[in-house]
């Protein structure tokens, strides 16, 4: 068998053709997920705790701390965002970090909640099959049923 043919039929085969679905799915998902984090879980513990965690940094070498803290004096006390402070030298971006741990908690919940959904609609459905009454014999069968006992009559 050639390679080509080899590698056809592997990608043919549907279970990885349900893993490239299930990956699109998933990224399109964590989109929705990020998104729904971003714009409105985000803002609302921003205006809860006046924080945007996203911009919230430490500059760890002398010349990056220099830099924010003279951005600061010159905005009126803003804070430079965290894309700018990565230019000054390295940062400790543990804003970042929270808000990224945030949205794998997020994500990790709602995922657990389809993952049980599923799981309990799965065993509802078993539960059904199993209750269902077997189907009636065919037509055919009950006729040659009948034949036999009216010959063991006789």
């Amino acid at each position: 068998m050639g390679f080509v043919k080899e590698f056809k039929d592997f990608a043919i085969k549907g279970n990885v053709m349900d893993m490239a679905i299930g990956i699109i799915i998933g990224g399109a998902f964590g989109l929705i997920i990020k998104s729904a984090i971003a714009d409105l879980i985000m803002p609302l513990i921003g205006i809860a705790g006046d924080a945007d965690f996203t911009n919230m940094y430490i500059g760890l070498t002398e010349k990056a701390r220099t830099g924010i803290d003279a951005y600061a004096d010159a905005n009126g006390g803003g804070v430079m965002s965290l894309a700018d402070a990565r230019e000054l030298g390295p940062i400790f971006a543990w804003g970042n970090f929270t808000t990224v741990f945030i949205n794998f908690l997020i994500l990790a919940f709602v995922i657990f909640m389809m993952v049980k959904m599923m799981n309990k609609a799965k065993a509802n459905f078993e539960k059904e099959e199993e209750a269902a009454p077997p189907p009636a014999p065919a037509a055919d069968l009950v006729l040659l049923g009948e034949i036999r006992d009216l010959l063991k009559k006789d």
